[in-house]
């Protein structure tokens, strides 16, 4: 299996999901601005969001995924399909009920994410968390299915679903944000209607691939299926590993409940101001972090699974050389670069300056951290590929009272800013422990040249970085024209790039051999 085909699939799917994304965000940005109704929708969308992680891409697959590789290794096709019937039976009465619980409690978690909305902004945020609780119904079948496609090596259309989403949410925007405004109902509704529409699309699109590799889930839907399910061996196995997974991925919740939670006491907007930075900083993750993560995850319990120990390590090895190739020049980017790509993408319409200083600082904030949170996409799955789940959670609950730390110094000096450097700081914290664990279980042992190439790396990222800082004092970039300031932005990223890589070619830096590799 050619491996960067493997992933230049799955980070151009990524890519494109990350820019429709991005259009999702400029949309909103031109009709709503950055108020206190757009904080509610993000904290609404943040809820469901929030349990979505702890039944799909979190948790559940962090359990799932290694155990479904592992199960298929070792007992083959039939084995594996009763395992995925069980699961999915499990999952989706416990959709079910958690579905209920979250539409009853809506106004609750509306106060725990964001007690600082008031009035109108309140009542909307409840009302769209109802909406779009059962999102997280769909997406976590969503997960299911792209754990069992992952795994089949499959990995192209789990990439592409999220550009479902988008679409629907723009289409939703577009489309009914007149008719239910003239209707009396706020016309941000529209974007919790496209939300849903978006998780039934992706959930929909699932179906053919999985029949097609023979493993579309057959859902029991009586009691006595369920305990059938309950009892299967793997699905135990499976609760096992998700106990402490649950653990982990909650206090990453709780992190994520408190940060909002003070976003909305800094000030109307300030909940936004960080969610645009996080869409911002979510390219350069979608271009190497997610894919690697996506692909190298099964390939890495296949490996411990089969005792392959030195490709184990290899794989491991081979995706944080591609973390500091990628991660490296974006992170540069990110901190110097941050004004002008804010005043690109979002200053039209009802963004003020004001929101774009506030915005650019939060991306600086990031970009600080960008380099720890690819890391992490690539060192966590090879503690889950050794159905080793206590460890991160461990790192996770010092890494949160790290990050509230932070957040009691930056927050008050900084603002919304100082949310996004916490982050990013306790990014780097998270990713520096993993790292150190999996050496000292001898888990990974890094092969030569990291010194030379880090070097090489370093050197062309200035070169780039001292152009990008030139051009970001000497345009107006606030001033410029808006499609003058989109050419020029292309043309100067472009420029970018190809100073960056013309020095690593200088450098002799052999990137055809850096990138190569296949996997058994």
């Amino acid at each position: 299996m050619n491996l960067l085909r493997a992933v230049g699939s799955v980070s151009a799917f990524t890519l494109l999901s990350r820019i429709t994304g991005l259009a999702r965000e400029l949309m909103v940005t031109h009709l709503y601005g950055a108020t206190a109704m757009t904080d509610a929708f993000v904290i609404a969308f943040k809820i469901p969001n929030m349990f979505r992680r702890l039944f799909a891409e979190g948790a559940f697959s962090q359990a799932f995924v290694p155990q479904l590789a592992a199960e298929r290794a070792a007992r083959g096709e039939e084995s594996t399909r009763r395992l995925v019937d069980a699961t999915a039976t499990v999952l989706l009465w416990a959709l079910v009920v958690v579905s209920l619980l979250g539409v009853m409690a809506a106004p609750v978690l509306v106060w725990l994410m964001g007690a600082g909305l008031k009035g109108a902004a309140h009542v909307a945020a409840v009302d769209m968390t109802r909406w779009m609780f059962p999102y997280i119904a769909c997406m976590s079948l969503v997960a299911l299915s792209a754990g069992i496609l992952n795994t089949w090596r499959r990995f192209a259309l789990p990439a592409f679903t999220p550009v479902l989403l988008n679409l629907s949410v723009i289409a939703c925007g577009l489309l009914l944000s007149e008719p239910l405004a003239a209707r009396g109902w706020p016309a941000i509704y529209s974007m919790a209607l496209g939300v849903m529409v978006g998780g039934l699309l992706q959930l929909l699109i699932q179906i053919p691939a999985l029949r097609r590799v023979g493993m579309l889930p057959r859902f029991g839907l009586r009691l006595t299926a369920l305990r059938s399910a309950w009892s299967h061996e793997g699905v135990g196995r499976i609760l096992k590993l998700m106990a402490p997974a649950l653990l982990g991925v909650g206090v990453a919740q709780l992190s994520l409940i408190i940060n909002t939670q003070i976003a909305s006491h800094v000030g109307p907007g300030a909940a936004t101001w960080i969610s645009l930075a996080d869409r911002l900083m979510e390219f350069p993750i979608a271009l190497a972090g997610v894919a690697l993560g996506v692909v190298l995850t099964p390939l890495l319990a296949a490996a411990k699974a089969e005792e392959r120990g030195g490709e184990f390590s290899g794989l491991i090895d081979w995706g944080l050389r591609l973390v500091l190739l990628l991660g490296l020049p974006c992170a540069l980017a990110l901190g110097l670069f941050a004004e002008p790509l804010v005043a690109v993408l979002y200053h039209h319409g009802e963004f003020t300056a004001a929101d774009l200083t506030q915005t650019a600082r939060a991306v600086q904030g990031y970009g600080l951290g960008l380099i720890g949170l690819l890391a992490i996409k690539i060192l966590a799955p090879g503690f889950f590929a050794r159905q080793d789940t206590r460890t991160p959670v461990r790192i996770a609950l010092v890494v949160l009272v790290f990050t509230q730390l932070m957040n009691a110094l930056w927050v008050p000096q900084l603002g919304a800013a100082g949310l996004a450097l916490s982050i990013g700081l306790g990014a780097l914290l998270n990713a520096g422990w993993l790292l150190f664990g999996l050496r000292r279980a001898g888990a990974y042992r890094p092969a030569p040249g990291w010194l030379g190439l880090g070097l090489k790396c370093l050197l062309a990222a200035l070169c780039m970085g001292g152009l990008q800082w030139q051009l970001a004092l000497q345009l107006d970039w606030v001033g410029m024209d808006k499609l003058l300031r989109a050419g020029v932005m292309a043309a100067s990223l472009l420029g970018s790039s190809l100073l960056y890589f013309g020095v690593l070619a200088l450098l002799r830096v052999d990137l055809r051999a850096l990138l190569r590799r296949q996997a058994s």
